[in-house]
């Protein structure tokens, strides 16, 4: 018997109990959208992520001043700036594997516009900042090299305050106020979005780091060149961790800090946190996989009952078939390309369910969530093996029936 033959068989028999088919392929449809579902939630989940990742800046390391102690009390990281423009200098001529370093200092304030205010950060820092954080220019221009040496009054706005103060509104050349300092806006900023923690990185106003500390924020008492933090954004292909440790051992030289004493800063490596981040999240879907994939398995032990069900049915068909020619392997087949057939339809049933359950959940509950053909494959194809796996022994069985005794059957 050839291969069609089998297959026009195979339906004809699963087209006679059809009911029975479909609730013998509703593990499989449950197994296989739930797989796929998962997973594409999972890399949804991955892809917000590497998103957020890159809008912080790719190949960044953050580099924060230390914390201060008062009355036993340590403040935490932020508190003291141990850093300093010169810092930012020497990591620059000293470690050949920085692009570029720009320190900087945050603080908040009230900007004004006509009868609009609006609290958001300042950010001071120095030209460098928009390479270190791949930050594009949206309208007008980034503040240049003379302004920030003569503290110029110019400022760029996050899409956040450009929208919140302007509207649709050109805001470019407009005159604000930043505690009842005039300032003009040079520049819009492109889109960022929200950060890992979840902070819009559009609310923000970036200006030259001489005109946040001499007009707004204040400089430090201890060092009028100190800063808060400072960003450095490493050459691409360059080895991170080693880097990481050299910028360690600089500061740590510079500071003149003693084996014995704690740093006095902070290095953040932003390439670890996401690799990390991507890892647990990796880790996740592949457990919700698994645990959907345990559906599969139900389904496929579902349909090994049923195949042995059909086999005790139809004995005497098959000892008909075997008592006029038919070869054993004929009817191995022709059971296995049925347990086949209701494995592959359900897998394909549960692609459909499992794409609309992906579109759902995304739609509704605004969760990312990416369909892969690769994660679809995987699906169907363990569903294919599944339904030959559990119906082998049914197929078996039906194929070393002897002719006379099934044809005695009752």
């Amino acid at each position: 018997m050839n291969p069609l033959s089998s297959i026009r068989i195979a339906f004809a028999a699963l087209r006679l109990n059809l009911m029975r088919s479909m609730l013998t392929m509703l593990g499989i449809i449950i197994g296989v959208a739930s797989v796929i579902t998962m997973i594409a939630v999972g890399a949804g989940a991955e892809a917000r992520i590497a998103q957020q990742i890159d809008s912080l800046g790719s190949n960044l390391i953050i580099v924060v001043s230390g914390a201060i102690t008062s009355g036993g009390v340590r403040l935490g990281f932020g508190t003291q700036m141990t850093l300093s423009e010169d810092d930012a200098q020497a990591l620059q001529r000293e470690v050949p594997e920085i692009l570029v370093a720009a320190p900087g200092v945050r603080g908040t304030a009230q900007i004004i516009y006509g009868n609009l205010n609006w609290s958001t950060v300042i950010f001071g820092t120095t030209t460098d900042f928009l390479a270190a954080r791949d930050w594009g220019i949206a309208q007008g221009r980034p503040f240049e090299q003379a302004e920030e040496d003569r503290a110029a009054k110019v400022a760029l706005l996050g899409q956040t305050v450009a929208s919140t103060l302007f509207g649709s509104a050109d805001p470019v050349g407009q005159l604000i106020r930043i505690k009842k300092v005039p300032f003009t806006v040079v520049g819009v900023l492109d889109r960022k979005g929200q950060s890992m923690q979840g902070q819009d990185q559009d609310d923000t106003v970036v200006m030259p780091l001489s005109t946040a500390r001499n007009r707004v924020l204040g400089g430090s008492e201890v060092s009028r060149r100190a800063v808060g933090a400072i960003l450095v954004k490493m050459r691409e292909g360059a080895d991170m961790h080693a880097a990481g440790t050299q910028i360690h051992d600089l500061l740590r030289q510079r500071h003149h800090l003693q084996p014995a004493q704690d740093d006095d800063f902070w290095i953040r490596n932003l390439s670890e946190v996401a690799q990390a981040q991507e890892a647990s999240s990796r880790v996740l879907t592949l457990l919700l996989a698994a645990v959907a994939s345990v559906s599969l398995v139900v389904g496929g032990i579902g349909i090994m009952n049923i195949m042995l069900v059909s086999v005790t049915e139809r004995t005497r068909e098959i000892g008909l078939r075997l008592a006029v020619g038919a070869r054993s392997r004929d009817i191995l087949s022709q059971f296995l390309i049925e347990a086949l057939t209701l494995s592959l339809t359900g897998g394909l049933i549960g692609i459909a369910v499992g794409a609309a359950a992906a579109f759902t959940i995304g739609h509704w509950a605004h969760w990312q969530t990416e369909l892969s053909v690769p994660a679809i494959l995987l699906a169907v194809g363990f569903a294919a093996v599944i339904g030959v796996f559990f119906g082998f022994y049914p197929a078996r069985k039906a194929s070393r029936l002897q002719p006379i005794e099934a044809l005695r059957y009752e």
